[in-house]
């Protein structure tokens, strides 16, 4: 009886993933109790860890970049949805040469493995798999970014990037299939779980519940987004799990329609519902226009009769993931795109639309705000000069000074401030890949900072909120946003020497000193109130 009532949860199609073999013999075929077994040398899932954590950090899916390429054909996209899609382009290029990584943030590695009950190991698979994964955190251009707690309230960084999220499945066959992730903080902190009942599910009370929490998502983890939407679950847990899966396109073989068996399905024409939603909502690419997203997975999944949970999340315009698996032909991965250039399209900067406005960084910092200030938000700027680096923990640092009585450093008062932290710099390069950080993290120091006379030009991405919007008012302040996603592009472009200024023992979390040239960005929040994100 089990049987006829018993369904795979997530009855995914057959895998039409292309997929490179890698060399080396790490699998062979052995006879057990009259049944082939999968014998696989752990040497194996070390490599296929190390080769999948190297190409995702570097390399995109073609599917990906042909959406890029298509807001660069709409004649719909606002010329910011644009302008940010060429960047994302050049980005592409710049870290398929392999040296540097498409983001400064390179991510928590995770790793989903399903193991056939004839595959054989005989080792600790998540060790094996570790060891992959720090091979290539500390061999490339990587950035560590996991913190052990010593304590509740004291952390040290790992050296290493690990841990890793491994979660390990046994499943019917004899092969070995992976889904493996790089997740960066800024999406992984756009990931959402509310509690809701059985009165959201009707088609008006969903719509307008999904349209107010997606504008929530904000552009701190760099859109266009791909967004994922799952309703029910058999816990809050699987609901989010699911999230995950679904935003990166593990789950796209769902069937399309649901059934009593309580399997999951993929509602397809309300992805299509919300994805028109996100393009009326004026977001666009990061700074106004249609592109918040590239497109949007919904997946329904079976509930508690008193529960009903609705889980929403993003991949980013660092959309690194990938599968793998291993069979008796050998060790394969994912083949990601080695040659986006044949994306790009033939156009020049100057037609993107809007003037871009130089800014020259070696002026006093009065001067610079007073230049900022002739212009409206939403203005393209390109800045050249020394800019300050400090984020988090840099800042929580210069705040027990405040507090101490001891005033700001004047390099906080002289210079702008980037919310950044690099991963390593390659032999022979001025900088690692130096994308922006979220804004938002800093927000309660930005009111103490400014009337202490720093933090007056601050660059970062994302919304911030209306606490910084009063403080840049109150003391003549301005944030720029930079573009999201394009750290590659920003080291190699326009990041010309990048120095460690002080607490150099906090590593990436140091204060730098950087000297940038033409460095893109736009006005977000400007000295009289205005920002981009709250319109008056």
């Amino acid at each position: 009886m089990l049987d006829a009532a018993f369904a795979e949860l997530f009855p995914v199609a057959e895998d039409t993933t292309p997929y490179r073999r890698l060399d080396g013999d790490f699998a062979a075929v052995d006879r057990f109790r009259g049944q082939d077994m999968l014998v696989v040398d752990p040497a194996g899932l070390t490599r296929l860890a190390e080769e999948a954590i190297r190409d995702i950090s570097h390399l995109l899916r073609p599917g990906h970049l042909a959406q890029l390429r298509a807001i660069m054909d709409d004649p719909e996209a606002s010329p910011n949805d644009r302008f940010v899609a060429l960047e994302l382009l050049k980005n592409a290029n710049i870290s398929a040469g392999m040296v540097l990584p498409m983001c400064q943030d390179t991510g928590t590695a995770i790793v989903l493995g399903k193991k056939g009950e004839r595959v054989f190991t005989g080792a600790d698979d998540a060790l094996a798999l570790s060891q992959g994964i720090a091979n290539a955190y500390t061999s490339l251009n990587l950035r560590y970014s996991q913190m052990a707690p010593l304590s509740m309230y004291e952390e040290v960084n790992t050296g290493n990037n690990l841990p890793a999220q491994i979660d390990l499945f046994a499943t019917q066959g004899s092969a070995y299939k992976f889904m493996v992730m790089a997740k960066g903080g800024g999406s992984a902190n756009k990931t959402f779980l509310y509690q809701q009942t059985k009165a959201l599910l009707n088609p008006a009370s969903l719509m307008a519940f999904l349209e107010a929490q997606v504008k929530t998502l904000g552009t701190a983890a760099c859109p266009p987004y791909h967004l994922a939407i799952v309703i029910g679950g058999t816990s809050a847990e699987a609901n989010l799990k699911t999230v995950k899966l679904a935003s990166a396109k593990y789950l796209d073989g769902l069937p399309i329609e649901g059934g009593k068996s309580g399997h999951a399905f993929r509602d397809v024409g309300l992805e299509q519902e919300v994805l028109e939603m996100t393009r009326r909502l004026g977001i666009g690419a990061q700074f106004g226009g249609k592109y918040f997203c590239h497109d949007v997975r919904v997946v329904r999944l079976p509930r508690h009769g008193a529960s009903c949970p609705v889980g929403i999340g993003v991949s980013c315009s660092a959309d690194r993931q990938m599968q793998a698996k291993i069979t008796a032909d050998g060790v394969f991965v994912e083949a990601l795109e080695r040659d986006p250039a044949r994306y790009m399209p033939d156009i020049k900067d100057e037609k993107l639309g809007g003037d871009v406005v130089p800014i020259d960084l070696t002026q006093p910092m009065d001067r610079i705000r007073a230049t900022l200030g002739q212009y409206p938000i939403k203005t393209r700027v390109a800045l050249t000069g020394p800019m300050i680096v400090a984020r988090d923990i840099a800042h929580a640092k210069l705040k027990e000074r405040l507090d101490a009585g001891q005033g700001l450093p004047d390099y906080v008062k002289n210079h702008p401030v980037y919310y950044a932290g690099p991963a390593k710099t390659p032999d022979g390069m001025a900088s690692g890949s130096f994308g922006p950080t979220t804004a938002g993290r800093m927000d309660a120091y930005v009111d103490q900072f400014q009337a202490a006379g720093g933090s007056m030009v601050m660059i970062a991405k994302g919304n911030r909120s209306q606490v910084v919007t009063d403080a840049c008012k109150a003391h003549g302040g301005f944030y720029l946003g930079s573009v999201g996603g394009a750290a590659a592009q920003l080291a190699l472009e326009s990041i010309r020497k990048v120095e460690v200024l002080e607490y150099p023992e906090l590593g990436m979390e140091a204060v730098w000193r950087i000297e940038v040239e033409n460095f893109p960005a736009f006005i977000v929040v400007d000295d009289k109130g205005n920002d981009f994100f709250r319109p008056a």
